[in-house]
């Protein structure tokens, strides 16, 4: 995963549900062009790219591999990172609605050859972007590269982070990121080692 220029958190303030209070110290950095590559929705036919992205992530247990049909079904979640000069897929990131005011981002994976060039910093910003767009406040991520998230102004939040009425709503999902964010029990052999983090918008 790439790192950026995005300012540091100087605190860890969080509220009594655990989670981490608005710091202004870190404005969202706003979208804009990257040299050698665009970022833009991704279409029906990135499908197979993002699948050969997450292939690698996949084997080391950082992400999880899912058919193609999970990806088409999907798919109006994704952002990719484009090359300019050969249309090449080099990164993707996915931003999934769990609540009125809750999203997480998920799926997000850049090419081996492409790292270094700020693609993971740039995918992340623009999800924080399509996340204010249509009406989320606060962004989840479940993640290894913590650092990475920290530098977006993500930070660990400890316990439930949504009213008691909201979480027995999300009970009924069948969604494992859902699962994942709720912390249960089910799923926490498949999540050793990831950290739980939470970006106030």
């Amino acid at each position: 995963m790439t790192t950026d220029d995005a300012p540091e958190r100087t605190g860890n303030r969080q509220d009594a549900q655990g989670v981490p209070a608005q710091d202004e110290t870190i404005p969202r950095k706003k979208s804009e062009g990257h040299r050698g590559y665009d970022i833009g929705h991704a279409v029906t036919r990135d499908v197979n790219a993002i699948r050969e992205l997450v292939g690698p992530y996949a084997e080391q247990r950082i992400l999880i591999a899912k058919d193609a049909v999970a990806y088409y079904e999907s798919l109006s979640e994704f952002r990719v990172a484009r090359e300019k000069d050969t249309g090449r897929v080099i990164g993707c990131g996915a931003l999934h609605v769990m609540w009125e005011d809750l999203a997480e981002i998920r799926t997000l994976a850049v090419a081996s050859d492409a790292l270094g060039q700020g693609v993971g910093g740039a995918l992340v910003s623009r999800l924080l972007d399509d996340a204010v767009a249509i009406g989320v406040s606060r962004v989840f991520c479940l993640t290894f590269e913590v650092d990475f998230f920290a530098r977006h102004g993500f930070q660990i939040i400890e316990g439930q982070a949504v009213e008691p009425e909201v979480y027995l709503q999300l009970l009924r999902s069948y969604d494992e990121g859902i699962a994942e964010f709720l912390d249960l029990e089910r799923v926490k052999p498949n999540i050793l080692g990831n950290t739980r983090m939470l970006r106030i918008l």
